[in-house]
């Protein structure tokens, strides 16, 4: 769950609930902190399933993730070169793209998470 549309209302919340300006910032920062860490530990916890199925014992399992994005990814190249199918649409090209785009997006957070979660652990 992504709260960052959430932090303007409450942060309108805090500013009626408290009158001093010290309190209200001084919350702002408590609730800023635990969506922060929030956030974290959910992708933290996504970034160990992915982890998981790279340590696993099947080929397939610990394969299928880069399959489907090279295939994606194949897909895309083969279009721009014009050889995919004459009906496929402009959306479903948009599509591929944005999956690849979160896939790669994703092995780049999952990564930078790691990262962070063991300086943190340390």
């Amino acid at each position: 769950m992504s709260w960052a549309g959430a932090i303007p209302v409450l942060g309108t919340l805090i500013e009626r609930v408290l009158p001093d300006k010290a309190k209200q910032d001084e919350a702002k920062q408590k609730l800023a902190n635990m969506i922060v860490n929030g956030e974290l530990s959910e992708l933290s916890e996504r970034a160990g399933v992915i982890k998981a199925e790279a340590q696993g014992d099947s080929w397939l399992q610990r394969s299928w993730r880069p399959i489907v994005m090279l295939v994606f990814t194949t897909l895309i190249v083969c279009r721009w070169l014009g050889w995919s199918a004459p009906d496929l649409s402009e959306a479903v090209e948009l599509k591929l793209f944005s999956i690849v785009q979160l896939g790669i997006g994703g092995y780049i957070a999952s990564r930078g998470i790691e990262k962070v979660a063991d300086k943190l652990r340390r």
